[in-house]
C-alpha cells in the first residue's frame, strides 16, 4: 500500500472551529472513555460472576460490550493524545490500521444487533423452543460468525481504499481516519472504489438492518396479540433496550455513510462522535437502567446485598446464611 501513495503520513483536522477549548475537548472525551469502558467492564464481569446471568441474551451482550470497548479504543485514545500534545499527524500505516479496525468493529455490531435481534424474536414469538433453538453452540456460532463476516467486510474496504493514490493534500477533515474523507483526498477516480464500497458494505449493513427488522416486526406483531396489558408489557420490556441501542446505531451510522455530499461539513463531524463515542458509553447505561436481572446481579457482585436468613421449616432450630452467588 506505501508504493501506491506518495503520502506517508496524514493530518487530522478534528475540530478546527474550537481550537480554543482544546483541554476542555481532552477532559470531555476523557471522561466519555472512563465511563464508556467502566460500563462495559461492569456488564461483562457482572454477566461472568452471576450463574442467574448465563444465558444466550447476556452472552451476547458481552460480546457486544467486548466490542464496545474495543471500538471506542480505536479512536478516542489518538484523539486524546492529538488533544494533549496539539499535533493532529498520524501515519500512513497507523490511518489503515485504524480504518481496518473501525470499519471491523462497526460491522460486527451490524452483525451482533441482528443476532441480539433474532434472539429476542425466539424469546417472545417462540419461548417454548427458545431453550432448544438458542442453545450454547448456536450462541457461540452465532458470535464467532458475527466477528469473522466483520473482518472480511473490513478487510473488502480497506483494501480498496489504500489502493488509491494519495498526492494532492494529506489533511483528513475529520477527528480519526475514515473512509469518506480518504477518498476525498484520491487522486484516482474513485468511482469505481465507491461502487464497490457501496455495494459490499451497503449489501452488509443492509442485510443486518433487514433481518433486525424482520425480526422487530415479528416481535411487535406477537406483542399485539398479547390480550392483556401486563402480558404485553412485560414481553416489550424484554426487548425494549435493545430496540433503542438498535435505533441509536443505525440512525446515526446511515445518516454519517449515506448522505449525498461527498463534503464532510463541520455540524457532519459531530456524527461520528455519537455512533462512535456517544452510543457506545450510552449502551451499558440503556440496558442497565432497564434490566432488573442485572441489577441485582451488579449489587450481588459489589457486595451491597446483605446477607439473608433463610429456615430450613418453620420449627427448625437451625439456621443457615445464605451466601450472594
Amino acid at each position: 500500500m506505501e508504493n501506491s501513495s506518495r503520502v506517508t503520513e496524514f493530518v487530522l483536522l478534528g475540530f478546527p472551529d474550537l481550537l480554543s477549548v482544546q483541554i476542555a475537548l481532552f477532559y470531555i472525551f476523557l471522561v466519555l472513555y472512563v465511563v464508556t469502558l467502566t460500563g462495559n467492564v461492569l456488564i461483562i464481569s457482572a454477566t461472568s460472576f452471576s450463574t442467574e446471568l448465563h444465558t444466550p441474551m447476556y452472552f451476547l451482550l458481552s460480546n457486544l460490550s467486548v466490542l464496545e470497548i474495543f471500538y471506542t479504543s480505536v479512536t478516542i485514545p489518538k484523539m486524546l493524545l492529538n488533544f494533549l500534545l496539539k499535533t493532529n499527524s498520524i501515519s500512513f500505516m497507523g490511518c489503515a490500521v485504524q480504518v481496518y479496525l473501525f470499519i471491523a468493529l462497526g460491522s460486527i455490531e451490524c452483525s451482533l444487533l441482528a443476532v441480539m435481534a433474532y434472539d429476542r424474536y425466539v424469546a417472545v414469538c417462540d419461548p417454548l423452543h427458545y431453550v432448544t433453538v438458542m442453545d450454547p453452540p448456536t450462541c457461540v456460532a452465532l458470535a464467532f460468525s458475527s466477528w469473522i463476516s466483520g473482518f472480511i467486510n473490513s478487510t473488502i474496504h480497506t483494501t480498496c481504499t489504500f489502493q488509491q493514490s494519495f498526492c494532492s493534500s494529506n489533511v483528513i477533515s475529520q477527528f480519526f481516519c475514515d473512509i469518506r474523507p480518504l477518498l476525498n483526498l484520491a487522486c484516482d477516480n474513485t468511482l469505481p472504489t465507491e461502487l464497490i464500497l457501496y455495494v459490499v458494505g451497503g449489501a452488509y449493513g443492509f442485510g443486518s438492518f433487514v433481518l433486525t427488522l424482520v425480526s422487530y416486526i415479528n416481535i411487535i406483531s406477537t406483542i399485539l396479540k398479547i390480550r392483556s396489558k401486563g402480558g404485553q408489557h412485560k414481553a416489550f420490556s424484554t426487548c425494549a433496550s435493545h430496540l433503542i441501542v438498535v435505533s441509536l446505531f443505525y440512525s446515526t451510522s446511515f445518516f454519517a455513510y449515506y448522505r449525498s455530499s461527498s463534503e464532510v461539513t463541520e455540524q457532519e463531524k459531530l456524527t461520528p462522535v455519537v455512533y462512535a463515542i456517544i452510543t457506545p458509553m450510552l449502551n451499558p447505561l440503556i440496558y442497565s437502567m432497564r434490566n432488573k436481572e442485572f441489577k441485582i446481579a451488579l449489587s450481588k457482585m459489589i457486595g451491597r446485598r446483605k446477607p439473608e436468613i433463610k429456615f430450613q421449616n418453620k420449627n427448625c432450630q437451625k439456621c443457615i446464611m445464605a451466601q450472594t452467588d
